[in-house]
């Protein structure tokens, strides 16, 4: 089954005709869903059937962001999760002792455990989720998402989470590499910029990658942030080979899916235009781009862009579909 590079939204609680003719073109791969589309547990788990259903043999991948705390799409029904910074807290408050470990780990376990087995019973395949952002303190739209200030934490309780969304049968996205922790502004409404060296981001922000990825071998695919780490490259690293390419493939040796965050957020938006930005893209390393709350882009994508043009050596969506290998 060979799906598109592209992850688009729905538009309500029920598929319109314009939503079917969309899912069915050959450059669509996955839908991501939203509270928008969300009225219960029974009407979630229909709309995913019919998703299926209106798109002739291909079962596209199914995502959602469902981190807990303030990132959780589905609520009535569903387990109401913490914010994954209440796992770390467990030793932020109490200290590092072998007991506050133990029951942070086994809340992080717990939590991804619970995330994929509410999400895989309506067919979910894939949440975006763990968060690998460090909290310095600085960053709104992070701010509780993240587990710790501390990389080894961070990499350690992620493991839990990881393990947890494995066991029960969900794929797991990293993100928002190389780390959104350090910048203030959010990137959804504007510029972000990380004004550091890359040494420290390499020792701290990257540390957890390096320890899932590298080490363990643990992640089924990457989100790339829309950050530009002006020292290291002056394009925001979902655009930037140097982040995509060097790092995360060669440096990291990352063999998964590269996704690059929403195409819609102010902070990736080029003078060019919304095509040039899908070729960028590409061109910088990423295997398949969201596009979200905006369906006259993804129209424009649809109708204007050649799928010719996609390059052949991207990693397969469709790897993320079925049989559970990390």
């Amino acid at each position: 089954m060979n799906l598109g590079p592209l992850i688009i939204d729905i538009c309500g609680h029920e598929l319109s005709s314009e939503d079917k003719e969309v899912l069915n073109h050959p450059l669509v791969g996955g839908v991501i869903l939203f509270s928008k589309n969300f009225v219960s547990k029974d009407q979630i788990f229909r709309l995913i059937n019919d998703i299926h259903g209106c798109t002739r043999g291909r079962e596209l991948l199914i995502t959602v962001d469902h981190e807990g705390g303030r990132v959780q799409r589905f609520k009535t029904g569903f387990t109401s999760l913490e914010a994954p910074s209440a796992i770390g807290n467990i030793i932020v408050e109490r200290g590092f002792t072998k007991k506050t470990v133990s029951e942070a780990l086994a809340k992080a376990y717990s939590h991804g455990a619970t995330i994929a087995k509410e999400l895989v019973a309506i067919g979910v395949d894939l949440s975006f989720t763990p968060c690998l952002d460090l909290n310095w303190g600085r960053s709104d739209v992070i701010g509780d998402r993240a587990i710790s200030s501390d990389p080894e934490l961070v990499a350690i309780l992620c493991l839990g989470i990881i393990t947890g969304l494995r066991d029960f049968g969900l794929k797991n996205c990293v993100k928002h590499f190389p780390g959104h922790g350090w910048a203030k502004e959010d990137s959804h409404n504007t510029f972000a910029r990380d004004e550091r060296q890359l040494e420290p981001i390499l020792k701290k922000d990257i540390y957890p990658y390096k320890y899932l990825i590298g080490t363990l071998n643990v992640v089924s695919s990457v989100m790339a942030s829309h950050v530009v780490y002006e020292k290291c490259d002056l394009s925001p690293a979902s655009l930037s080979k140097f982040w995509l390419v060097d790092v995360l493939r060669k440096k990291l040796n990352f063999k998964g899916v590269i996704f690059c965050d929403d195409l819609s957020m102010q902070g990736v938006k080029i003078e060019s235009g919304l095509l040039d930005l899908v070729d960028v893209a590409f061109s910088a390393g990423c295997d398949s781009l969201l596009i979200c709350n905006d369906r006259s882009g993804v129209l424009k994508i649809l109708n204007d862009y050649p799928i010719s043009t996609v390059p052949p050596g991207l990693k397969k969506i469709s790897g993320l579909k079925k049989e559970l290998k990390k």
